[in-house]
């Protein structure tokens, strides 16, 4: 469908800052490398850095919807304890109990007090998994996204989005598992996302 919006062909990706003991975020890195590959001659990117702290996610998600209108937004994040690249399907709305950066938690352990308590994406994530393959990295389909700031980043997201959100977590870099890496296997998965999008 054709639009005269300069937001129709527009892809919004985001990833985090430091945290804890990483000093080096993979998802940020990633999103980095992807930016440099791009999505195709058609598709316009925008790559944001999102700190590890609640209040600012929640603002720079709203500004994502209310200012760019992306067709699309890409949150990635890292999952310290995985070795996989999981694509995840919902967020969540109650339990974010866990405080961040500045020490705080989202009011009551909840995204959006009067939300519901669970989005999914309009993408079906398990059927952009199956279609993805990329030697030596396991991709896999996920419901628990972790209850923290990814998870968070993503119920916000799909909320004001009207769910045309995706999440990927990432693994920590490593030598097997290099930013250069992650950026290729993004790649593929958005744009296996992006097809999915063009037939709702």
């Amino acid at each position: 469908m054709a639009s005269s919006s300069n937001s129709s062909n527009l892809i919004v990706i985001t990833g985090f800052g430091p945290y804890r003991n990483y000093f080096v975020n993979s998802s940020i890195e990633a999103v980095k490398e992807l930016a440099k590959l791009g999505l195709g001659d058609n598709i316009h990117l925008k790559i944001l850095e999102l700190p590890v702290k609640y209040s600012e996610v929640e603002k720079k998600i709203k500004w994502i919807w209310t200012e760019l209108k992306p067709q699309l937004s890409v949150h990635v994040g890292m999952m310290s304890s995985s070795k996989a690249i999981a694509l995840e399907q919902c967020g969540r709305n109650n339990g974010y109990m866990e405080k961040d950066l500045s020490g705080a938690h989202p009011q009551g352990g909840c995204c959006l007090l009067e939300g519901p308590e669970r989005i999914e994406s309009a993408l079906n994530m398990k059927g952009v998994c199956k279609n993805i393959s990329w030697p030596g990295v396991h991709v896999i389909h996920s419901r628990d996204a972790g209850r923290y700031l990814c998870e968070y980043t993503y119920y916000i997201s799909l909320y004001y989005g009207s769910r045309k959100a995706i999440f990927i977590h990432v693994p920590p870099l490593s030598r097997i598992i290099t930013a250069g890496l992650l950026g290729q296997v993004l790649q593929i998965i958005i744009q296996e996302a992006l097809r999915q999008l063009n037939h709702l």
